[in-house]
């Protein structure tokens, strides 16, 4: 079976080389050279080079020169694993099995955009991963693989993104079998059900701290490294926040946002249900206590 590999990011590279671990037939690795869009972003060529593998740099998947390049290489199929782009028709129907993406949630329950994040930062108690043959939607084809996992309340983005990863490597070693042996089955979507998530801003990020303790440890936990951050406003600055633990302050009578204490680097706030500890951030001077972060 004659595979093309899609992918820019982390997670394409990892899945590549567990492909080329059970000694699947990857005849070509299309990758970007760079991107300002992916903070997670993973040149293939490296892998590529080292399997003496020919690979393609490309800005715009379905532009002329990418199918014309892809066309001549004559997949079964195509995997397409972290890539930011829709791709067209053209590309879609270039091989016999069509196109294999994957999307981190359960789909077709949270469609979208930052799936990682929205599912941490909701507080959802699990997510999963699924492999689909793609169509010109977006996360809307047929089902080829599907698996749940927990997600933990000390889960952040880092621990989130290795337990989707050792999720879907155990997929792709399963479903390449499948397809390869013509014994894959195929479930379809209802076109009605499941819900699209929005793309994440700036604002997205801002901690309140009239939420909940419990709220602003997922939203700090699911936007840290290798994401962008949440963030406090503080004076005239946004202050980075990397790392929240929860505290104990129980007097319902004190406002969010006052500063109770600070020990060495960590700042205890009130929050509107408790207080938490900012562990990790970017203060320069540390607020006193009974000062404001509001």
């Amino acid at each position: 079976m004659r595979i093309i590999f899609i992918g820019s990011v982390i997670f394409s590279a990892k899945a590549l080389e567990k492909l080329l671990s059970v000694n699947a037939n990857i005849v070509g690795i299309v990758t970007k050279e760079e991107s300002a869009f992916n903070s997670d972003f993973f040149d293939l060529a490296t892998i590529a080079k080292k399997h003496g593998i020919p690979y393609n740099y490309v800005n715009n998947i379905n532009s002329a020169e990418s199918i014309e390049w892809m066309g001549a290489l004559q997949p079964d199929v195509i995997f397409c694993f972290g890539w930011s782009n829709l791709i067209k028709k053209q590309v879609l129907e270039m091989s016999r099995l069509g196109v294999i993406g994957f999307h981190p949630s359960l789909l077709p329950d949270n469609k979208g955009r930052h799936p990682l994040i929205w599912a941490k930062v909701l507080g959802l108690p699990k997510t999963g991963s699924t492999f689909f043959f793609m169509d010109e939607g977006a996360d809307t084809g047929d089902i080829l693989s599907q698996r749940e996992f927990v997600i933990d309340f000390n889960d952040d983005a880092g621990s989130l993104y290795d337990k989707m990863t050792a999720t879907a490597l155990e997929q792709i070693v399963d479903f390449h079998e499948t397809l390869k042996n013509n014994t894959y089955k195929r479930t379809k979507q209802d076109p009605l059900a499941g819900n699209n998530w929005r793309k994440r801003g700036m604002k997205d990020g801002l901690i309140d701290f009239r939420m909940t303790t419990e709220t602003i440890c997922n939203l700090v936990r699911g936007l840290t490294r290798p994401y962008a951050g949440a963030h406090a406003d503080y004076k005239t600055e946004a202050i980075k926040v990397w790392k929240a633990e929860p505290g104990n302050f129980t007097n319902d009578n004190i406002e969010p946002g006052k500063v109770l204490q600070t020990q060495e680097a960590s700042i205890e706030v009130k929050t509107g249900n408790g207080s938490i500890w900012l562990i990790e951030h970017e203060f320069t001077e540390l607020p006193e206590a009974g000062t404001y972060i509001i």
